[in-house]
């Protein structure tokens, strides 16, 4: 007997498993589950193969940071795109290189949404449990990125 509260099991209305014990909808409810998560990888995705395709390096293609343009001082965005064009072509040495940060962040964003796809595909809600000293830890860390890298000896974070 199934236990599931979702499930109807009611004999009148419910209707029989299939020959793979599967009651329907289940894969129904499943896709759904992961359809958000499995839509955010795409637009990622899409994202990265339109900077991988449209190189940040040659002028006209991309705005310039307004930061930078009207002070002369990188913001930690900075060195962004040209980060991501070297990642999605396999060149982790020039991604860094272009934006430490930005490489960090991939990895972090990354681990974050393997486990939104495990908890999605169990029903369950994403606890990452993040408190107020993460988040304060992870501000005062890209607010040092930014300030080193704007210093004279940061010269080596510049983008």
């Amino acid at each position: 007997m199934n236990t599931d509260p979702r499930v109807n099991t009611d004999p009148e209305t419910a209707a029989p498993p299939r020959a793979d014990g599967a009651f329907p909808g289940t894969y129904r409810r499943a896709f759904r589950r992961l359809g958000v998560p499995l839509a955010v990888l795409g637009s990622v995705a899409a994202a990265f193969a339109y900077v991988a395709a449209v190189d940040p390096n040659e002028p006209g293609h991309y705005p310039t940071c307004p930061l930078l343009y009207y002070t002369g001082l990188y913001c930690p965005g900075c060195g962004g795109l040209r980060s991501a064009h070297a990642f999605a072509h396999g060149d982790l040495t020039a991604a860094l290189g272009a934006n430490a940060v930005a490489v960090v962040g991939y990895g972090v964003l990354a681990a974050v949404w393997v486990l939104w796809v495990a908890a999605a595909a169990r029903g369950r809600p994403v606890r990452l449990g993040l408190g107020r000293a993460h988040l304060w830890g992870v501000g005062v860390a890209v607010a040092l990125f930014t300030v080193v890298r704007n210093l004279p000896f940061g010269a080596f974070l510049h983008p």
